[in-house]
């Protein structure tokens, strides 16, 4: 039994032993950590170009449909039967300023003018004999030795009658022959007929729309603008026609393709709507084209038809400090990113006057502004950079 105590005791003191021995071992025979060398991060590299701002025209490019300047019916004023037609008058004809078109049968009106030719003669020998009856009843009441006289007895009543009468029969005269030159229908402009709804032989009566045709010396194209392609522009605004920008407005140069060809014209604005479009919210410019249906005979261009579709690009004016970017440089935000004196980046906001999936230009950069157009994916404000400057490629606004 004490045998057995003994050995337990022994036991135990064997294992307290060892496990104060292996813990001294973990505590004090541990390895020292050594310093380690921190890791070094490489400076980000990112390609800049040099702003430098100018001076800049910057073009706007929209598009419309042609029309013409002028659009109108044709009326006949007075009826009868058609009794000429011009071999122009046709659908796509072309036809000079009051050139005739369509004649209507002039034989009544011809009747009609000789009835009042009939009556002005008339009211005119009413007239020479009251004249001389005045005349004598003046001369008879100057012999009864009196200078005034009675108004009725001197026939001054008959007398203005009389005239009141030839100014009527003229009058009627005047108005027949004016009947009688409406029997020729023309335009007042030189035009082409869009189309015709009389023919010869054809009776119509006053009020009766003949034709609907257009003026061929300006076409116009209504161009759509928005707000900031407006900023961009010397619109005719002035409500002065004599203002500089009414009369020598924006040049605009429109470009459709026609035959599988492409061709050009050249045109001005030249004044607004009168308002705002309440859908689009958008300003509406007038392009004119002189000259729309001339033709160069070395040239095979077609005319410039109502109907085209086309596209306008139109002459900006000259706006102070713009800066010609890459489209890589803008940011989401409507921000660049630029390197400053100490290498390191800065957001900087600028205003976007214009882009295209290319270029980029805008305002709110100074000359020897460091942009950067190319960034590694991660690029904080602030953080230091490597410079590789870049070669702005050219663009046309």
């Amino acid at each position: 039994m004490a045998l057995t105590r003994a050995r337990k005791g022994i036991s135990a003191l064997l294992v307290l032993v060892l496990g104060s021995g292996l813990s001294y071992a973990l505590l004090v025979g541990k390895p020292r950590p050594e310093p380690e060398t921190p890791v070094e991060v490489a400076i980000p590299s990112v390609e800049v170009v040099v702003a430098a701002p100018a001076v800049r025209s910057l073009s706007v490019e929209t598009q419309g449909t042609v029309r013409p300047l002028r659009e109108i019916k044709l009326v006949s004023q007075v009826g009868g039967r058609v009794e000429y037609v011009s071999p122009r008058f046709a659908q796509g004809g072309f036809f000079g300023a009051d050139e005739a078109l369509v004649k209507v049968e002039d034989i009544d009106y011809q009747f009609v003018i000789a009835r009042a030719e009939s009556q002005v003669a008339a009211a005119e020998q009413r007239v020479a004999e009251e004249e001389g009856r005045a005349l004598q009843a003046k001369r008879e009441w100057r012999d009864l030795g009196s200078d005034q006289g009675n108004a009725l007895f001197l026939r001054k009543p008959q007398l203005a009658s009389a005239q009141a009468a030839l100014k009527a029969s003229e009058a009627d005269l005047a108005s027949a022959q004016l009947d009688l030159s409406r029997t020729t229908i023309s335009a007042p402009f030189n035009g082409r007929v869009s189309d015709k709804s009389v023919d010869i032989g054809q009776f119509i009566a006053p009020g009766v729309v003949i034709a609907t045709v257009y003026d061929t010396d300006v076409a116009q194209v209504r161009l759509p603008l928005t707000d900031r392609q407006v900023a961009l522009l010397d619109l005719p605004l002035s409500y002065d026609n004599e203002s500089p920008s009414a009369v020598n407005g924006a040049h605009v140069l429109l470009r459709t393709q026609f035959a599988n060809q492409e061709w050009e014209w050249q045109g001005r604005l030249v004044r607004t709507d009168a308002t705002i479009d309440e859908d689009s919210r958008v300003v509406y410019a007038v392009a004119e084209i002189e000259k729309p249906f001339a033709r160069d005979p070395r040239s095979e261009r077609p005319p410039l038809s109502p109907g085209l579709f086309v596209s306008a690009i139109i002459s900006g004016r000259q706006l102070p400090q713009i800066t010609h970017l890459p489209r890589s440089a803008l940011r989401s935000d409507d921000s660049v990113m630029i390197v400053d004196s100490e290498q390191r980046a800065r957001p900087r906001p600028v205003e976007v006057l214009q882009s295209d999936n290319s270029h980029v230009w805008v305002q709110g950069l100074a000359s020897g502004d460091r942009v950067i157009v190319r960034e590694p994916r991660l690029i904080l404000a602030g953080m230091e950079v490597a410079v590789t400057e870049a070669e702005l490629a050219s663009g046309s606004p």
